[in-house]
């Protein structure tokens, strides 16, 4: 009688176990994705930045040649 309520507590406990490791597992795949969206919307941001700054110098560029 003992070895058997021993037994469905350990039973217990490695069900337990291993489903903390699934919470964990998908956890850390939400963090991964989130993380890889970040970095996503910082490319484009970076880009934007980029493509602005090159269009300010060049409506810059033809104001100065205009003036000349």
């Amino acid at each position: 009688m003992r070895m058997s309520v021993k037994l469905r507590a350990e039973e217990q406990f490695a069900a337990t176990q291993k489903k903390d490791k699934q919470v964990l597992k998908k956890k850390e795949k939400a963090r991964q994705e989130t993380a890889e969206q970040v970095a996503r919307l910082r490319a484009l941001r970076l880009a934007k930045e980029a493509a602005d700054r090159e269009a300010a110098e060049k409506v810059d560029a033809e104001k100065a040649a205009a003036k000349n």
